[in-house]
């Protein structure tokens, strides 16, 4: 069965979109597409019970479930539970992007395994394993990897450049969400303690 030009493309970016991120830089041909068939993407996607969320400025998309649909049709995008550790990385490494958007004026922020490092240590218990730090924040970085907010430089597995698609993902409620947890966390520590 031959497919018009419009129709493969619009084929091409939904199986883009199923699959995960769509990045302008990394795929371009099937965001100018996207950015043609917007309408019918949004329609077709609609039908299944998700949404479209585009943001032209940084240059990237994804599917969400919808909000009113979530009780009328089973759920095609899985949503992760991440842990502690994962979402107390995402939440430094989004203030970090903040911080570094504020003072800097380059777009891409990249930092070592060190940095990172040393952003995590203030949050450990005192007297903690430096060699079970590093193993552990390696699991952890390779679980933002795998969820796309980060990725390693080439050439340097030792440096990671943080997306900017963690601003989307990571927003002011979540942040405020994630500092009561936190906040609740520490007493809990010092109860114990």
């Amino acid at each position: 069965m031959n497919q018009s030009p419009e129709s493969q493309a619009l084929s091409l970016v939904l199986i883009a979109l199923l699959r995960g991120l769509l990045y302008a830089e990394k795929d371009p041909q099937n965001w100018q597409s996207l950015m043609l068939l917007q309408g019918s993407v949004r329609d077709y996607v609609s039908m299944l019970g998700l949404e479209l969320i585009v943001d032209e400025d940084e240059g990237f998309a994804w599917l969400r479930n919808r909000i009113e649909a979530e009780n009328e049709l089973p759920s095609l995008v899985s949503r992760r539970p991440l842990s502690y550790p994962v979402s107390l990385l995402l939440v430094l490494l989004r203030r970090k992007l903040a911080e570094h958007d504020s003072q800097s004026g380059e777009s891409r922020l990249i930092l070592s395994r060190e940095q990172i490092a040393e952003m995590l240590r203030v949050f450990l218990p005192s007297g903690s394993n430096e060699a079970k730090l590093v193993d552990q924040l390696d699991s952890h970085l390779n679980k933002i990897i795998d969820l796309g907010f980060v990725r390693k430089l080439k050439g340097d597995d030792s440096q990671v450049e943080v997306l900017r698609v963690l601003k989307a993902f990571v927003d002011a409620q979540w942040l405020t969400d994630f500092d009561a947890k936190l906040a609740a966390y520490r007493s809990a520590q010092e109860v114990t303690e």
